[in-house]
C-alpha cells in the first residue's frame, strides 16, 4: 500500500521582531526564535549594529538593521518586542501602533504620565495589542498567590508586601555611576507597584511616603543616586503595601511578595533557585540565583509565548487566550506610582498620586 498524498497543515508562526539587542532584548529574542512554539524571530533593529548583526547570527535572523523605522514598513511582521532604553519607549510604541504592528514593551512603557498617555492613544487609534512586560504576573508562584486573593481565601486584603533585592558583590554596584537618578522607583520597583497594584485589584492607589538613600554607594548620593528605598502606599480601600528594593543583595536575587488578609495570608517567592538544600557540618544551605533571567526564566518565556498568542488571535481568529495580560491602563497606574516616589523623596513627605495622574480603579481580575 502507498503513502496517501497529502499536504500537511502549516500554520503561519508569529512574526515578531526585536527593538534592542541587550540582555533582556536577547532573552526575548531566544524565547521567539527557540522556546516559543509558533514563533519566528524576523527581524532584529538596534543602532548597536554588531551586537544586532551577533546576536541574528547566532539565532539565525536574515533581517538585521540599525533603524528600528525599518520595522514600520516590513510586511512580514506581526508585531514588536520593545527592549531598547525606557527613554524610547513611549515614541517606539507609538510608531508601531501607527504601523499597525502589535506591541510587547518592556517596562517602563513611559517616563511620564504625558509621554505615556501620547502612546496609549496610538494604541487606541490603531486598535492593536499592547502588553506590558510585568513578568511576575506569569511567575508560578505569583500567580498562584493571585488567585488565592482572588478566590477569597484570605478574606480582605489589609497589609500587602512586595521586594525587589538585587544581586551585588562586595566590590559594590558595578556602573553606579551611570544609572540614571529615579531608576529604583521607574525600572526596578515599578515591578513591585504593578504586583501591588494586581494584588489588591479593584483598588486605587491613594498615598505614597518614601524613604531612600545610597546606602551601597553613599558617594553618589549627591547625584541623586538611591539604591536602597522603602514606599508606603496607602489604596482606597484601605488596604497598606509596603514596597522595598535595594541593588546589592550578596547572597543573590531575591524578589518576594505577600497579602495579610482578614482571613488569612499569601506568600509568593522563595530565595532558593531550586528545592535543593545541603546539610553540612557547617550548617544547611542552598543555592540563589544571580540574574533576573534565571529566577524568572519561565515568567519571561510565558509574558511572551502570552502576547504571540494575543497576536494570533488578532491575526487567524483563533479564541483568546483566558487570561488577560498587563496593558496600558497597569503600567499607567504602576508609573504615577513611581512618579509620586519621585516627588516623596524631593519633598520629604506623603503625596497624594492623584497629583500625578488621576487613575481609575483596576478592571476585573487579570491573569
Amino acid at each position: 500500500m502507498a503513502y496517501l498524498e497529502r499536504t500537511p497543515a502549516r500554520p503561519i508562526p508569529v512574526r515578531l521582531a526585536l527593538i534592542g539587542s541587550g540582555w533582556i532584548g536577547a532573552f526575548h529574542a531566544e524565547s521567539a526564535a527557540t522556546r516559543i512554539a509558533g514563533t519566528r524571530l524576523e527581524a532584529i533593529a538596534d543602532p548597536a549594529l554588531d551586537a544586532a548583526t551577533a546576536l541574528a547570527d547566532r539565532l539565525g535572523v536574515a533581517k538585521v538593521t540599525a533603524d528600528a523605522a525599518d520595522l514600520w514598513s516590513d510586511p512580514d511582521l506581526d508585531g514588536v518586542i520593545i527592549a531598547a532604553p525606557a527613554r524610547f519607549h513611549s515614541s517606539l510604541i507609538a510608531q508601531a501602533a501607527a504601523a499597525g504592528k502589535h506591541v510587547f514593551c518592556e517596562k517602563p512603557a513611559a517616563r511620564t504620565v504625558e509621554e505615556l498617555d501620547g502612546a496609549l492613544a496610538a494604541v487606541e487609534s490603531a486598535g492593536v495589542e499592547l502588553q506590558i512586560g510585568f513578568n511576575r504576573r506569569f511567575a508560578a508562584d505569583f500567580a498562584s498567590a493571585k488567585r488565592t486573593v482572588e478566590a477569597g481565601t484570605i478574606g480582605e486584603p489589609r497589609l500587602l508586601r512586595s521586594l525587589t533585592r538585587d544581586p551585588g558583590t562586595a566590590e559594590g554596584i558595578p556602573q553606579a555611576g551611570r544609572i540614571p537618578a529615579g531608576t529604583i522607583f521607574l525600572e526596578t520597583l515599578i515591578h513591585d507597584f504593578d504586583t501591588l497594584n494586581w494584588f489588591n485589584q479593584g483598588a486605587v492607589p491613594e498615598q505614597v511616603h518614601v524613604m531612600a538613600d545610597a546606602l551601597v554607594e553613599p558617594g553618589l548620593k549627591d547625584q541623586g543616586f538611591l539604591d536602597t528605598a522603602v514606599v508606603t502606599i496607602r489604596y482606597n480601600n484601605g488596604a497598606i503595601a509596603v514596597a522595598e528594593a535595594n541593588f546589592s543583595a550578596l547572597y543573590g536575587y531575591d524578589v518576594r511578595g505577600e497579602v495579610f488578609g482578614s482571613a488569612g495570608m499569601v506568600t509568593a517567592g522563595s530565595l532558593q533557585e531550586t528545592g535543593a538544600t545541603a546539610y553540612t557540618q557547617q550548617g544547611f544551605s542552598g543555592g540563589t540565583p544571580r540574574l533576573n533571567v534565571e529566577l524568572f526564566h519561565d515568567a519571561y518565556t510565558a509574558e511572551l509565548a502570552h502576547f504571540a498568542e494575543l497576536v494570533r488571535t488578532r491575526r487567524d481568529g483563533t479564541p483568546r487566550p483566558p487570561a488577560a495580560a498587563p496593558g496600558g491602563g497597569d503600567a499607567r497606574a504602576a508609573l504615577a506610582v513611581a512618579l509620586a516616589c519621585i516627588k516623596s523623596v524631593e519633598t520629604g513627605g506623603t503625596v497624594n498620586i492623584s497629583d500625578v495622574a488621576a487613575l481609575s480603579p483596576s478592571p476585573a481580575a487579570t491573569r
